[in-house]
């Protein structure tokens, strides 16, 4: 009985690192920007890799080309960032909770 309790206690320590460790990655991340441009660069947005759109920069010019189009082209270049910062967050992340893999546990 007494070993069982010193191996919950050591998971439960390991699981407090990898707390840690997800959290400071999340900080880390909020950080780290993804620009992204569309319509030959008259669309600009920029997302945090955790996933937050953050700016969103529009040539005036670009405006007087077809609605549709403008609003087509607003949202891919959104959903490309978005698709980067997740792409980038999941691969960070796996790196994180990797290295705190125990075997039979995770």
């Amino acid at each position: 009985m007494v070993s069982h309790m010193a191996g919950v206690g050591k998971l439960l320590k390991t699981a407090q690192k990898m707390q840690r460790s997800i959290e400071t990655l999340q900080t880390q991340l909020e950080g780290r920007e993804i620009e992204v441009a569309a319509g030959g660069g008259a669309v600009k947005v920029k997302a945090n890799a955790a996933g937050k759109l953050i700016s969103l920069s529009l040539d005036p010019e670009f405006l007087k080309e077809d609605p549709k189009f403008v609003s087509e082209t607003i949202l891919s270049a959104a959903q490309d960032a978005l698709k980067q910062a997740k792409d980038i967050n999941e691969s960070e992340m796996q790196k994180v909770t990797s290295a705190f893999q125990m075997p039979g546990i995770f």
